[in-house]
């Protein structure tokens, strides 16, 4: 086991020669940790410097500890990465609506950008699996009901020809951080929602034509008439 550099504080140390560890030795989420026994002799600290670092990482979802079982590698979800930016929104002053605006322009330059690449790889099939959603989504808007839910699986199903991992759980942190703060702040008006299909219609009409361009300015405009 690799002794801690120095120049860093003592628990920001030993996380880092944690972390390492689990890179070295090439250990995937759920593997287990060396007990603390053995990381207090690894590392040379003491038992609570080793308990202090490993909660840190815990906060950080690197690792999970099982009370009674033991310190498991983590899943390095990005919920961290949502309760940070969730927390960066509300201490906005009240009332101030650009923390939300920056969610959106971040996810908004993300988009246009996946969407070139979705359609050199989407099938037919894959844009077949939009039309259900589609209609559902037409189907709330006719009764009343608001559909944030059909809207996020549009979302994921128009990603998943990309087959990255990490796509999805992004975006899905940017929807996380949007609707816990509109839940506090309050939600913006949301466009009519015959107007929120037609967007997401023109983004599917556009990736069926083969159209880069099209799709591309469909998302675009796509995020310039919706608040979310």
């Amino acid at each position: 086991m690799r002794r801690m550099p120095a120049g860093e504080s003592r628990n920001s140390r030993i996380q880092r020669a944690v972390v390492q560890l689990i890179l070295d030795r090439r250990l995937r989420p759920g593997a287990p940790l060396p007990t603390e026994t053995e990381l207090m002799a690894g590392l040379g600290v003491s038992r609570n410097s080793v308990r202090e670092a490993l909660k840190a990482l815990q906060a950080l979802d690197i690792v999970e500890i099982r009370h009674g079982y033991g310190t498991y590698v983590g899943r390095a979800s990005l919920a961290p990465l949502a309760d940070g930016l969730t927390f960066r929104a509300l201490t906005r002053h009240d009332g101030d609506p650009g923390a939300l605006a920056e969610l959106l322009q971040v996810r908004a330059v993300l988009e246009e950008g996946l969407i070139r690449r979705v359609v050199a790889t989407v099938t037919e099939p894959e844009l077949d699996r939009l039309e259900p959603v589609l209609t559902r989504m037409a189907a709330a808007g006719r009764a009343g009901r608001p559909f944030p839910e059909l809207d996020r699986q549009f979302h994921e199903l128009l990603y998943a020809p990309l087959d990255n991992a990490l796509v999805p759980q992004l975006l899905g942190a940017f929807w996380a951080v949007f609707h816990r703060v509109a839940g506090v702040r309050g939600r913006p008006d949301d466009p009519a929602p015959e107007v929120t299909v037609r967007l997401h219609r023109d983004i599917v009409t556009a990736l069926r034509a083969r159209d880069v361009a099209g799709a591309q300015q469909a998302m675009a405009v796509h995020f310039r008439g919706t608040d979310w």
